[in-house]
């Protein structure tokens, strides 16, 4: 797939997590640089009214409730996605955070947080793959964390957060092993402290050196750039300096 200053220029592009925080942002930039954006989130009333602000601003949005942790929900999406055009843009944001200490963690909270950090990034791009494939190549960016790199600091209560986005690394090396022959590249971003609820929830003290919009920006930069040599890298985000 070759590259192109306008790579996103009439593409479908899918993003999940898109209803709030660095989602939206990706998404909402992810238009301005002229695709179609298929926005995902679990709350209808948010991805209704980001996909709403994007068509106002002139781009183009459809918006899809969706669960990425269950399979018939991300089947779903992808047959609106595919109905639009080939979906070949995927970014895959949907997180959810619980603090609690590591002893008191319940098997529920546990579940969930991968299901929907880990599990739901592996539907999304499980179900990109062969359309991606199909239509001569694409690209793929994951969110994962600073809470994903080894020797970073680590906070306590995050255990779950932090083993999902660990998992999420090895996922991104994976789809770059396999989408190598097809066109497919995927990259990980493991972006530090941005100004998020998720961040508010996770530590209340910390400073953030980051917002959604800077995050979306360098995702649209990544997506647009010459991104294929670097297929399977994860780039941690330290600071805004």
């Amino acid at each position: 797939m070759a590259d192109s200053p306008n790579w996103l220029r009439g593409r479908v592009a899918v993003i999940t997590g898109a209803g709030k925080g660095i989602g939206r942002a990706t998404a909402e930039a992810i238009a301005q640089a002229g695709a179609h954006v298929v926005v995902a989130a679990r709350t209808a009333q948010q991805v209704e009214d980001v996909a709403a602000g994007i068509r106002k601003d002139g781009g183009a949005a459809t918006a899809v409730t969706t669960d990425v942790g269950r399979a018939a929900d991300v089947d779903r999406l992808y047959q609106v996605a595919a109905r639009i055009g080939p979906p070949t843009a995927l970014v895959c944001a949907a997180a959810v955070l619980h603090k609690v200490a590591f002893d008191e963690t319940s098997l529920e909270t546990w579940d969930e947080t991968i299901r929907i950090n880990l599990t739901g990034a592996f539907l999304c791009c499980q179900k990109a793959f062969p359309l991606m494939r199909d239509a001569g190549g694409g690209r793929i960016v994951n969110l994962a964390s600073l809470s994903g790199i080894y020797g970073t600091e680590k906070f306590p209560g995050l255990a779950a957060y932090n083993v999902s986005k660990y998992g999420l690394v090895g996922l991104t090396e994976a789809l770059a092993v396999e989408g190598r022959r097809y066109g497919i590249s995927a990259i990980c971003l493991s972006p530090g402290a941005v100004e998020t609820e998720m961040l508010r929830r996770a530590n209340p003290q910390l400073r953030a050196s980051l917002t959604p919009s800077q995050v979306g920006a360098l995702i649209v930069t990544l997506l647009e750039g010459p991104v294929v040599p670097a297929s399977g890298a994860n780039i941690p985000l330290f600071s805004n300096a």
